[in-house]
């Protein structure tokens, strides 16, 4: 059977827009998130998006973006679009709503204040723990060389300023002026500030740098699995910072995809068992208990304290401590 010119041309113009439908069909998510979740994302994504093509009959592709936290918020300000964020502290979160990407609301609308899971900072020291470091108040010795991330570009490095900090507040007599003399100490040991977590870790790891690297417990435990537990141990101190890990869609973005189911079933799935599970097995804290008492012997219990405790909450801790002019920034200009 002939078909006229014209004719074929619409049926080859509807077959190409069938195909080029279909190929829409498909949702790609981007996952802006902090530079020590790599492994945990890289579990995370093809569990989620096996879940949802048995339970939704479609295909998503997850994709992520790494780096420093604050740099990530940054990112995402700037022109990033990324359809969630997974950061780990509230105000580069803060920022994005400040910047009309999210409302301002956004941690009521997930489950513990929208952080699935938290961590804790740990000292990762030379096997054998050669300088015989225990607690902060050996990180300010002299001769000790502390490797940590910047507090101006990294969440990872203001947990560590506010670990260190709130360990001297707690001490006999601690207050103010005697924690940010600690402190000061402590930052005069630090020969370079990385970026992120990732950069310390390298430079710890992998140029030998450093008596002691102050980081994430997941990423303490990751180390001493990829590395080679011969070589590192891990050391609690008697006291330390609670990190909550907050996540949040972004609505400027998801909107202008039309992305949100997803992005939204994507955060709520950290949320699950089996994300919890995934969580657990990289070494951060599920807030599920059930998981957690499954997993009770990697996580040392520690007594921990809180932003909102001694800080008054992450708005305020910015403002006075890592606002341009802030206490870091006079610290820092002395060191």
């Amino acid at each position: 059977m002939k078909y006229s010119p014209g004719l074929v041309r619409v049926l080859l113009a509807g077959t190409a827009a069938l195909l080029f439908g279909t190929a829409h069909a498909d949702v790609t998510l981007l996952n802006a998130s902090y530079d020590v979740t790599r492994e945990l994302y890289k579990d995370i994504n093809p569990a989620f998006t096996q879940h949802w093509a048995q339970t939704k009959g479609e295909k998503v592709t997850i994709e992520q973006s790494h780096g420093g936290s604050s740099k990530q918020a940054m990112s995402v300000a700037n022109g990033l679009e990324a359809d969630v964020v997974t950061m780990n502290q509230d105000t580069d979160i803060d920022l994005l709503a400040r910047n009309g990407l999210l409302p301002t609301d956004w941690r009521q609308r997930l489950p513990f204040d929208s952080a699935p899971y938290t961590s804790t900072s740990v000292f990762l020291v030379r096997k054998g723990n050669p300088k015989n470091i225990r607690d902060w108040d050996d990180l300010v010795k002299p001769g000790i060389v502390v490797i940590a991330p910047n507090p101006k570009t990294s969440g990872n490095g203001r947990y560590t300023y506010l670990a260190a900090w709130g360990y001297a507040l707690k001490q006999p007599g601690g207050d103010d002026a005697k924690a940010r003399d600690f402190v000061t100490r402590l930052f005069h040991n630090v020969p370079v500030l990385d970026g992120g977590g990732r950069g310390a870790t390298t430079t710890f790891t992998q140029r030998d740098l450093g008596d002691v690297l102050v980081t994430f417990e997941n990423e303490a435990a990751l180390i001493g699995q990829e590395l080679g537990k011969d070589k590192f141990d891990i050391v609690y101190p008697s006291i330390s910072i609670e990190a909550e890990a907050p996540v949040a869609v972004v609505d400027r973005v998801v909107d202008k995809k039309g992305t949100r189911t997803q992005a939204q079933a994507y955060l709520e799935f950290l949320y699950s068992p089996a994300g919890q599970d995934i969580i657990a097995r990289h070494f951060f804290r599920p807030r599920l208990q059930q998981v957690l008492q499954q997993y009770a012997d990697q996580f040392k219990p520690i007594q921990l304290f809180t932003v909102d405790e001694l800080f008054g909450g992450w708005a305020k801790a910015q403002q006075t401590h890592f606002a341009d002019g802030g206490t870091y920034d006079q610290i820092a200009e002395r060191r």
